[in-house]
């Protein structure tokens, strides 16, 4: 039924509760501290803590405190023989839906267990619905790759696992990292993140685990790092593959200890946060040249999600485009009313080595160079098919031969166009809005190379666009 962890520094309480709550169906972990319990926390999903408030060392309201922080989502029942209204207060404060005071009923401590757990039921149920709602809102696009990746999402969310996301630069890591946090349990709690790559490696440590008065030159005071202040939430550790491989043995001791030390000091901090990582590169590759860690791999990759390119879900592109219309839009106050259907054939045409990020950039660019409230072609990069930017002519010459510069442009196009499409004629015409026989036409005018669809059997050419 549920897994119920007990905490009390009598024996024989541990034991009476034990009895009646394995009687109801339910496991039972039992502790006689807080630490002991605290371990119990950070090992085992936990559904219910029920805990007494006066207990040497770590006392109830302390433990209410950290068990939040480890599993924001587990209720309490406290139990003393001490209560008083301000310590009432302050547990519930912490996480506690109710209180009874020794000696209490079992009977009725039972009830109080079987409600907690139902209400944590029902919150689950719900959160589990307004997460698949709040993934499909964060991961833009309808094709089978999406919703696979959003099923995904959906259904590890709720877990405190290890997630390592993988995917080309640009493909909306980071949106998936805070999607999976929003969906989390751990939603109202800080989703923090570093790139692991931007950080120079001797201020990595003391960004990473905070450093304590005096560590080093210049650290006047005591400075909490992004896993404390990550507490109860997520941090996001992007491009991992990047980090220094001095810091990945101290990283591969917090997911295995869940504690950190400060830089210059000696105590030993719970770690209370969900590591989600992420990488553009190949771990397994850097594994094999010793630039990461095979251990530290193996903690991080306990669930993988991938996150396709943009070429191979292009029928996403027109969702992403109206919002990021709409994003744009909004942000620089010029409005747009429609799309140009040729506008659209011109993004799905392209094969998007930049992702997700080179599209909001070039949907930016169309927005901002709009004349009017509607995006056109023209108003592309022209590796996309657009029109380079001109200004207009000044004053003409006396004598200006106009079908010498049409014919000279058209030349300059046709060019660019083959070199683009790897010489392949009939990509190229397809990438100019030509027929075929009128490209041909004039590429044999203009004594220009290149081969016919025929040849392209005999060679694939390379996708536009790849390599930068």
């Amino acid at each position: 039924m549920a897994l119920v962890l007990v905490v009390d520094d009598e024996r024989g309480i541990r034991e009476v509760l034990r009895a009646a709550l394995a009687a109801d169906g339910h496991d039972v972990l039992t502790a006689s501290g807080a630490t002991a319990a605290l371990e119990h926390l950070r090992e085992r999903p936990v559904d219910l803590l029920i805990t007494d408030l006066a207990m040497p060392g770590i006392d109830g309201v302390e433990l209410l405190r950290r068990a939040r922080e480890i599993r924001p989502d587990v209720p309490a029942i406290v139990i003393t023989a001490y209560g008083s209204k301000e310590t009432a207060i302050e547990a519930m404060r912490h996480g506690a839906v109710n209180y009874l005071e020794k000696p209490f009923d079992v009977e009725e401590l039972r009830l109080h267990a079987a409600r907690a757990l139902g209400e944590r039921r029902l919150s689950h149920e719900n959160r589990r619905l307004r997460a698949r709602l709040g993934v499909a809102e964060r991961l833009i696009g309808s094709s089978p790759a999406i919703r696979e990746l959003r099923e995904l999402v959906a259904r590890i969310a709720p877990s405190d696992s290890t997630v390592l996301i993988t995917g080309e630069s640009g493909t909306g890591k980071e949106v998936v990292a805070r999607a999976l946090h929003a969906a989390s349990p751990r939603a109202a709690e800080p989703f923090v993140g570093i790139n692991c790559g931007a950080i120079p490696p001797e201020l990595l440590e003391s960004e990473l685990f905070g450093h304590e008065k005096g560590a080093f030159t210049g650290a006047e005071r005591a400075r909490r790092g992004l896993l404390e202040a990550a507490a109860g939430g997520t941090l996001f550790l992007d491009e991992i593959g990047d980090m220094p491989v001095a810091m990945q043995v101290k990283l591969l001791r917090v997911l295995q200890e869940r504690t950190i030390r400060r830089v210059g000091g000696t105590e030993e901090i719970p770690v209370a946060a969900r590591i989600v990582a992420a990488t553009h590169q190949d771990l397994e590759a850097l594994v094999r040249e010793g630039r990461f860690r095979e251990d530290l791999y193996y903690r991080v990759h306990v669930i993988r999600i991938h996150v396709p390119p943009l070429r191979e879900r292009k029928e996403d592109i027109p969702e992403f485009v109206r919002c990021f219309v709409q994003r744009i839009s909004e942000r620089s106050g010029r409005p747009i009313d429609a799309i140009d259907p040729a506008f659209l054939d011109r993004l799905t045409g392209y094969d998007w080595p930049g992702n997700v990020r080179e599209l909001e950039n070039v949907v930016e660019r169309a927005v901002t160079l709009a004349r009017g409230r509607r995006l056109t072609p023209d108003l592309l990069p022209p590796e996309i098919g657009g029109r380079p930017l001109a200004s207009p002519p000044g004053a003409l010459p006396e004598r200006f031969d106009l079908e010498a510069h049409l014919e000279q442009e058209r030349r300059r196009y046709m060019e660019a166009a083959l070199e683009a499409c790897g010489g392949v004629q009939t990509r190229a015409a397809e990438r100019l809005g030509m027929s075929f026989r009128s490209f041909r036409y004039f590429a044999k005018k203009y004594a220009l190379g290149g081969r016919d669809s025929a040849a392209r059997t005999a060679r694939t050419p390379e996708p536009v666009g790849e390599g930068r």
